[in-house]
């Protein structure tokens, strides 16, 4: 999720032509490689992990000007670091990883490090988190002060051997099939749909498919610790980044200094990722519900009812109205999902996507058109949208089995649609291309403690809904040490981006001083949005 903001991870409608969210979680495998430093016998990959880190260690980054289409501004850096694209085989094909930071903006005497960071998706791309430090923005004022901020497109992603599943312009097309079937003919073309999109991506992408696991990439993220020249790794993870932090947790233990997870993607192996994703379509319902008791109670400002209930209505009025007509020939139910669920996902979504509902509501369909329609014209845009989708699912397919009977998959979505139908058969759609998936699946590693792993801060809110709160208290019994921050009544996905001195606070004494509270904490919520 790019920087966690509510755009960056919402447009990529899912093969099946239903949206989805690529906050969703993301995914996990291999067993406990690279890792348990001297517990276990070291494998294939673990060694492979080592020659390469070693390799990159002594290279380093040849750091320069970034290239003007990347949209990054001076003082910013890019550079590349090379891994191999199979860890069992360290000297055979090597990828690029691109890579960027800022250096530190306290004295040389203030510097701890370099503090890396991952956004989630899996398909995210974290290079604009230097930007932080070039925008100014005054959370992460402190820590920039002690700590280079380095961001890097993972394997697959963006500029680093991007993959691909369809052409573009032909995957934002609009308006999709209505993820909710009315028949078992509407099922058979979504099943149809996201089979020729596991196609696809074996087509376009087939070399790099066996490759895109979760353990592989915390094994990159190892190589690019060693490239930066630092002996211990600093890292905040987002989301699905959270995942990735604890896959590394468990394989580098002692290649870790400090590390943030925020907004938990659940570790446990039967989570990932069938089950994680059934859990995400009760949770986004009950953030769903929130936003609309939000609308509800400012009326004044959106005229949409002034009860849950009659929001309710007024969505399901849009959404037969789409169904029938999509607005400006454009947006049909898929559409509308995919729009729409930036609210649950977002705090700061809530007074876009309540906006351009009322004012649809007052006769002006524009806005609603404008916010949900693919741009067809900005093909840039789709590439990054059609990749970032890519990785998706490319990464959740590998790294777990997946069910591959479909009866089980339609009894299971067909159970929790008729209390969770905000989002479930639209997750079911975008992840239903592992069920026939051609490339390898693997185990999930047991994600857990071992030796040489330093104290862990956990930070969540109790009401996300892409990553639902089980998953921080499974990842906090699971890494022994850590520190849980909980932000009550609150469901913002990504909450140390948000304004919140309980929780703003404690990261920076965290990163600047290592210091935790000798006890979880509980902090009040964010500030509610208003109209």
């Amino acid at each position: 999720m790019r920087e966690n903001r509510p755009k960056s991870r919402l447009l990529a409608l899912g093969s099946a032509g239903a949206l989805v969210t690529a906050t969703l979680i993301a995914g996990v495998v291999s067993a406990p490689t690279a890792g348990a430093v001297g517990r276990t016998a070291p494998d294939r990959e673990a060694k492979g992990a080592q020659t390469a880190a070693a390799r990159a260690a002594k290279a380093g980054v040849k750091w320069q000007d970034c290239p003007a289409d990347w949209g990054l501004e001076k003082p910013i850096q890019c550079g590349w670091v090379s891994v191999p694209l199979d860890y069992a085989h360290p000297n055979g094909k090597q990828i690029k990883l691109a890579v960027d930071r800022i250096g530190n903006t306290g004295t040389k005497k203030e510097r701890q490090g370099a503090l890396v960071y991952n956004p989630g998706g899996p398909g995210g791309s974290g290079l604009r988190f230097p930007r932080r430090v070039t925008t100014k923005n005054p959370i992460w004022a402190n820590v920039s002060k002690a700590y280079d901020f380095v961001g890097f497109d993972p394997r697959g992603v963006g500029h680093s051997a991007p993959i691909s599943c369809i052409d573009p312009q032909e995957f934002v097309k609009a308006p999709k099939m209505d993820p909710v079937p009315d028949s078992r003919a509407d099922k058979t073309a979504q099943r149809k749909l996201a089979r020729a999109y596991a196609d696809g991506c074996a087509k376009r992408s087939g070399a790099m498919l066996p490759h895109m696991t979760t353990p592989n990439t915390a094994r990159d993220l190892d190589v690019i610790r060693a490239a930066l020249g630092e002996k211990k790794l600093n890292y905040l993870g987002v989301s699905y980044g959270t995942y990735l932090g604890a896959v590394y947790g468990t394989l580098f233990p002692g290649h870790l200094r400090r590390m943030i997870v925020d907004s938990v993607v659940n570790p446990k192996r039967e989570k990932i990722w069938y089950q994680a994703n059934l859990d995400q379509d009760v949770a986004f319902e009950g953030r769903w519900k929130d936003w609309q008791d939000w609308v509800a109670a400012n009326d004044a400002a959106f005229h949409l009812g002034t009860t849950r209930a009659a929001v309710q209505a007024k969505w399901l009025e849009l959404r037969a109205t789409a169904k029938k007509h999509p607005i400006g020939g454009v947006v049909g139910p898929a559409e509308l999902i995919s729009f729409f669920q930036s609210a649950p996902y977002y705090d700061s979504s809530w007074v876009p996507v309540a906006t351009a509902f009322s004012k649809y509501f007052a006769g002006d369909s524009q806005a609603l058109v404008d916010a949900a329609a693919p741009d067809l014209s900005d093909t840039a845009g789709n590439i990054a949208a059609e990749n970032s989708n890519a990785v998706y699912t490319a990464v959740e397919c590998a790294d777990a089995k997946w069910p591959t009977s479909w009866s089980k998959w339609d009894r299971d979505n067909t159970r929790l649609n008729k209390d969770y139908p905000f989002l479930t058969w639209a997750n079911a759609w975008m992840n239903l291309p592992c069920a026939t998936w051609s490339a390898k699946q693997r185990t999930p590693i047991d994600v857990t403690t071992h030796k040489g792993l330093p104290k862990v801060l956990i930070v969540q809110s109790t009401r996300d809904a892409a990553t639902p709160y089980d998953g921080a208290v499974a990842l906090h019994k699971r890494f022994k040490g850590s520190r849980l921050i909980t932000e009550k009544d609150a469901g913002s996905h990504g909450v140390t981006g948000l304004v919140n001195p309980c929780i703003n606070q404690r990261v920076d004494a965290y990163l600047l001083d290592g210091t935790l509270d000798g006890k979880d904490v509980t902090c009040a919520p964010h500030a509610t949005p208003k109209p």
